[in-house]
């Protein structure tokens, strides 16, 4: 029976799209787990599951707006599995051989998956595939009872499985039929619950034909109806593998074999002219974990309707609409894609966060096509063919996994060890997600204190609290005394189980980068910018870009914004005499914001209807 997996990330956010579906050791489950769980086999046909070879299920699909169709295999014995899902305007495979956990974009891409999150979840979903809490002798596991649930008039007896090598879902039973009632499980930033319902007779196997997931937006719910299931004797040979490589969709003008590209370093941001279906240029964010990304500002300049309302999330705890389109050329440089698709979701407002305007995100798509080499020294992106290059610097080189679709490599900081994502669409230096904090006690360690708004994204402002940390270890490179946000956030990216932090741009500038993604391999070049201290924001706030001035949304507890009398909903008007937002501009302000130490920024602000003259003394606050 089909379950679901996966959440593909999109830069700052995530789009939330659909995925379905030992060594002998003794099993540990409680009597009254077994009990549960026999009672279960009798109503659901077990019998009939463990004679079969293969479980081939067809289904339409409904997400996010979207219709289309699913197709799915998986081999009994095993669990390991395939899925295809279909939504018109992209498609999605993925699979897991018992070696290789795999996804498959609308291009036929094909992205090996290996940080813990998605082998947890690989064997997951198998251990449910071959329905192995029936099967303790060839999937151990730890079963027990996790009590009697109530939901209206119908009760439950909820049994709590971690397989081996997995990660803990529970199993909800009706009490009266026995059947599969629902499929609780904790994923990497969200709780996903699936429904089963509508089971018919299959062969002698009692099977739901309907599905419905939820992360408790009830709009992004996912339905499946199968149209058919069938117990089959064979399958295609490698059904399970990665598939190979498709024809190559993408390329350089006049026979070039290599392209350099400028950007502008704004906000810690790189942003590069794109054009797209022969129009623009468009100044798009460029980000190692971005998939790609239009605004409805943009799709309409373009004249594409976008398809359906995906789930998007990001650093933020808020979840906003996504739709998608299809862009037929994508040229950068002298380098172009074919048949790019987009998500289009509305960033027109991150104009006030940037302090400038913002048209759209990519990333991914170039980095797994190409030999990305940034460098942070000359503004310069040079982008090559994989066929016709070979390294031949002197950097560190460091291998990498594949977190859905951001790389991410093991690393330690002060003596505390992880997987770390390499995110240069994140303008910090180092955040520490909220579960690696908790779980290693860092808020005392540091005797952090400080605390406030340290970023904003898709679902609005994150808020950590910030420390200097004294070395950090990532791959085989080491910086000193970076400073750290050590996460709030309860929900979104930051909320990550299966990561230890995110390293953003404030530490790879300090490196001139050669990303090598399809050898999942990065070369890091000492740069210019490499014993340069890390600095900290010495006026303790944030602030947007506001219709007036700079809006002031965060005022840190006992920094020299808050001494000075700053306070949260006043609007800067001009520093220093110059006007906020017109003679300078937010990225300039938050740069004078880092200046010596002593510095003094003479502020105009208006409250209200009042206007005060301010004075703000920089400090180091970390």
């Amino acid at each position: 029976m089909p379950s679901f997996r996966r959440a593909a990330a999109i830069g700052g956010l995530s789009l939330v799209l659909p995925a379905f579906a030992a060594i002998p050791a003794p099993a540990a489950t409680d009597a009254k787990a077994r009990a549960v769980l026999d009672a279960a086999a009798a109503a659901m046909g077990e019998a009939r599951f463990a004679s079969a070879r293969f479980e081939h299920t067809k289904a339409k699909i409904l997400t996010g707006g979207l219709n289309g169709t699913y197709d799915g295999i998986v081999e009994a014995k095993t669990g390991h599995f395939r899925e295809f899902t279909d939504v018109g305007v992209t498609t999605q495979g993925d699979g897991y051989d018992g070696k290789s956990v795999w996804t498959e974009d609308g291009s036929g891409q094909v992205a090996i998956q290996g940080t813990d999150d998605a082998l947890k979840g690989a064997v997951n979903q198998a251990y449910q595939g071959a329905h192995g809490y029936w099967h303790a002798e060839q999937w151990p596991a730890d079963i027990s009872y996790a009590g009697a649930k109530t939901e209206g008039a119908r009760s439950f007896d909820a049994v709590r499985v971690t397989p081996k090598d997995g990660r803990p879902f529970d199993l909800w039973f009706d009490q009266k039929t026995h059947l599969l009632d629902r499929l609780v499980e904790q994923q990497a930033t969200r709780t996903y619950t699936t429904f089963y319902s509508d089971y018919r007779s299959v062969d002698g196997a009692q099977l739901p034909f309907q599905s419905r997931q939820t992360d408790g937006e009830a709009r992004y719910d996912t339905v499946l109806t199968v149209g058919s299931i069938a117990f089959e004797r064979t399958a295609p040979d490698g059904v399970f593998s990665p598939p190979p490589p498709p024809k190559a969709d993408f390329g350089f003008a006049a026979g070039a074999k290599s392209t350099t590209i400028p950007f502008q370093l704004v906000n810690n941001h790189m942003y590069v002219a794109v054009t797209l279906d022969g129009k623009g240029p468009y100044e798009l964010l460029f980000d190692t974990g971005g998939m790609n990304v239009i605004t409805p500002s943009l799709a309409a300049e373009l004249g594409l309707k976008p398809q359906g309302a995906l789930q998007g999330s990001g650093s933020g705890e808020k979840s906003q609409d996504t739709g998608l389109v299809k862009i037929a050329r994508e040229d950068i440089g002298q380098a172009h894609l074919d048949n790019q698709v987009f998500a289009v979701i509305a960033l027109e407002s991150f104009g006030t966060v940037e302090g400038r305007k913002i048209s759209g995100i990519f990333g991914f798509e170039v980095f797994k096509r190409f030999i990305v080499r940034t460098d942070y020294e000359k503004n310069e992106i040079v982008l090559s063919d994989p066929a016709d290059w070979t390294y031949r610097g002197t950097g560190t080189r460091v291998a990498f996994r594949i977190k859905d679709i951001i790389p991410v490599v093991p690393g330690t900081i002060d003596g505390v060890s992880g997987d770390f994502q390499l995110d240069t669409g994140s303008r910090v230096s180092l955040d520490l997600m909220t579960h690696f904090v908790d779980a290693n006690g860092l808020i005392g360690k540091y005797g952090a204190k400080l605390s406030g708004v340290d970023g904003w994204g898709v679902g609005g402002a994150s808020h950590a609290v910030f420390v200097r940390a004294h070395s950090f270890t990532f791959g085989g490179v080491t910086v000193s005394d970076p400073v750290v946000g050590l996460s709030r956030q309860r929900a979104g990216a930051f909320s990550d189980i299966y990561s230890a932090g995110n390293v953003g741009a404030g530490i790879l500038k300090r490196f001139n980068i050669t990303w090598d993604y399809p050898h999942n391999q990065i070369f890091f070049e000492k740069n210019a910018n490499y014993a340069a201290r890390d600095v900290f924001d010495r006026a303790g706030m944030w602030v947007n870009l506001g219709e007036k001035g700079f809006d002031v949304v965060d005022v840190f507890d006992g920094a020299p914004a808050a001494e000075a009398g700053l306070r949260t909903g006043d609007t800067i008007l001009a520093v220093d005499g110059k006007k906020a937002g017109s003679e300078i501009s937010l990225p300039d302000f938050r740069l004078r914001l880092r200046e010596a130490v002593g510095t003094k920024l003479k502020l105009d602000v208006a409250r209200g209807a009042q206007t005060l003259h301010l004075s703000v003394a920089l400090r180091d606050l970390v």
